[in-house]
């Protein structure tokens, strides 16, 4: 069985190099995002359970207003839990926590795996940790339309409560993670290169 696997995925690779590899990233990206699914809403309960950064406010890089006229911030973990708060430092800092292991996990994966890259680590590293803070912000700006109705809905018009709460981390997660799929794939591609191997020349013999 593994070797008809090995055997089919060989012969995929050569007849559609660029669709094995989108295959490839795919598969490893949403093992990923099942990890963040996991970790995610245990680093939330740890905080919230043991420390009192669910009251801390974190509201940080004002820019224009919302519908109703209040400001909009991109970072917008208002304190108090959810949802009638923002989940203060304690969601911010689940989210983020969770979100860099995956990418550190995410990294070599893609690189070793997926796109087997064979230039420095540490200059792709470098655009690497440029792409995830730029991906890290847009996503934060637009979390602010939808994490709130997300945990209303679930805690308060359905009535699922506590459960409601574990279900819209989830989705939230899903749906940062939905992002980063996208956005990452071509900066893949530009810092996951493989250089050809220089040719070896051989001295004559003497």
């Amino acid at each position: 069985m593994i070797r008809a696997i090995k055997t089919w995925w060989g012969g995929l690779q050569e007849r559609h190099p660029e669709w094995s590899k989108f295959l490839m990233f795919f598969l490893l990206s949403n093992s990923v995002t099942v990890l963040q699914l996991a970790l995610m809403p245990i680093f939330r309960w740890g905080f919230d359970t043991f420390t009192h950064l669910v009251d801390v406010n974190f509201q940080v890089l004002p820019v224009g207003s919302n519908v109703d006229g209040s400001q909009y911030f991109i970072f917008d973990y208002a304190a108090g839990p959810l949802p009638d708060g923002g989940g203060g430092l304690s969601y911010f800092l689940a989210v983020q926590i969770t979100l860099l292991i995956a990418q550190v996990i995410n990294f070599f994966l893609q690189r070793n795996i997926t796109f087997k890259s064979n230039t420095s680590v540490w200059i792709a590293a470098g655009w690497y940790a440029a792409a995830y803070v730029v991906i890290t912000f847009l996503a934060a700006a637009a979390q602010g339309f939808y994490k709130a109705p997300i945990y209303d809905l679930l805690m308060n018009t359905w009535g699922w409560g506590a459960t409601g709460a574990v279900v819209a981390d989830v989705v939230t997660m899903i749906i940062n993670a939905g992002i980063s799929f996208w956005v990452f794939y071509p900066i893949f591609k530009l810092i996951f290169r493989q250089v050809p191997a220089a040719p070896v020349t051989v001295g004559a013999q003497r």
